[in-house]
């Protein structure tokens, strides 16, 4: 730090979490306590050419989310992150290269269950930034009795905004729902499956 120095970020991360594209990172090693930072990325479309990230200028967090700031969802894009603290300035620290549609992670949906005159209809909703609603996430869906190994029904590839209807007349007793988002780019992506959403049917009590 003698030079107007300050010691340069650590641990930059891009990654991949529910859908989004974060950069991560720590504060150098004897940073001072009022640092802040300031990110920016290059896309392999254009090597060489730094884009300023306005929500992540001067920022105090120690992470910045790119999701929509990419400029292609589909080209390997990099960030570097470097520390200001009044007058001095750190090197800038790089990540890897991350590419939104082959790395993205998913997380799993949230559903919606509504149990009426013998049918469960079913919503899942996403944790997703406005700007990759448009790719077709599908969910998996899982019925079947409580406490029973036997996964009764699967219903696979369901598009995110539809909404699955089950005719449910035979059903009698305790029935559990639990979904997963998933995707296919060169081959299907998973999430975990979601908590299970329990409901009592067809009760004569």
């Amino acid at each position: 730090p003698g030079h107007g120095q300050l010691p340069p970020p650590q641990n930059v991360t891009l990654l991949s979490k529910d859908f989004d594209m974060i950069l991560t990172w720590t504060p150098g090693e004897g940073s001072p306590p009022n640092v802040t930072y300031t990110v920016r990325y290059e896309s392999q479309e254009r090597m060489d050419k730094w884009v300023k990230v306005p929500h992540c200028k001067n920022t105090r967090r120690t992470f910045c989310n790119l999701t929509c700031v990419l400029p292609s969802l589909f080209v390997k894009v990099r960030a570097r992150v470097k520390a200001v603290s009044g007058q001095l300035q750190s090197p800038w620290a790089e990540s890897q290269f991350k590419e939104y549609y082959l790395d993205v992670e998913l997380a799993p949906p949230v559903l919606h269950v509504n149990v009426k005159e013998n049918k469960i209809h079913v919503n899942a909703s996403f944790p997703l930034a406005t700007c990759v609603e448009s790719i077709s996430w599908m969910y998996d869906l899982n019925l079947w009795e409580a406490g029973s190994d036997d996964k009764q029904k699967q219903y696979e590839g369901i598009f995110r905004k539809n909404t699955v209807s089950i005719d449910a007349t035979a059903l009698r007793g305790n029935y559990c729902l639990s979904a997963r988002s998933s995707f296919q780019n060169i081959d299907f992506k998973h999430s975990k499956f979601s908590r299970p959403v329990c409901v009592l049917l067809n009760h004569k009590g």
